[in-house]
């Protein structure tokens, strides 16, 4: 399992995802204090919220597709859903970003906002070396 190049590609997006997150600041508040995951699962404000249990649905789909190793068609299928489920998280912490009120939106912006993009990359290379693998079986099964 560990040896593909996929579950290397899968491991890095549930680091990103899922531990990452836990310690660098996805953003600024106002009184210049960081905010990341578990500020987020603590708040009070349903948006917030709602964006701490994407990061940690993204660490979950990524969990699965990496346990998903004998079936690769829907190893696939959960790495396309967890591209569609970064899409979305990455427009919401955009309008995030871009509630803030002038000032603060030019200068406190943290590094936590494009993890996403980076998770997305890492899905597609994954996909792309689960089809490499998928098409050496067909073309083995097709030598026998």
């Amino acid at each position: 399992m560990i040896q593909r190049i996929q579950s290397i590609y899968l491991g890095l997006v549930i680091i990103l995802s899922g531990v990452v997150v836990f310690f660098i600041h996805l953003w600024v508040n106002e009184g210049g204090i960081g905010v990341n995951l578990m500020d987020l699962l603590n708040s009070k404000n349903y948006f917030q919220i709602v964006l701490a249990v994407m990061y940690l649905a993204v660490a979950v789909l990524g969990i699965m597709s990496l346990m998903m190793f004998k079936n690769r068609m829907r190893q696939k299928r959960i790495n396309g859903v967890n591209i569609l489920v970064n899409l979305i998280l990455f427009g919401l912490l955009i309008f995030n970003l871009l509630s803030l009120s002038g000032e603060l939106k030019d200068s406190l912006k943290g590094i936590g906002i494009w993890l996403p993009l980076g998770s997305i990359v890492l899905l597609f290379l994954a996909n792309r070396a689960i089809q490499k693998d998928e098409n050496l079986v067909k073309s083995v099964d097709r030598i026998r």
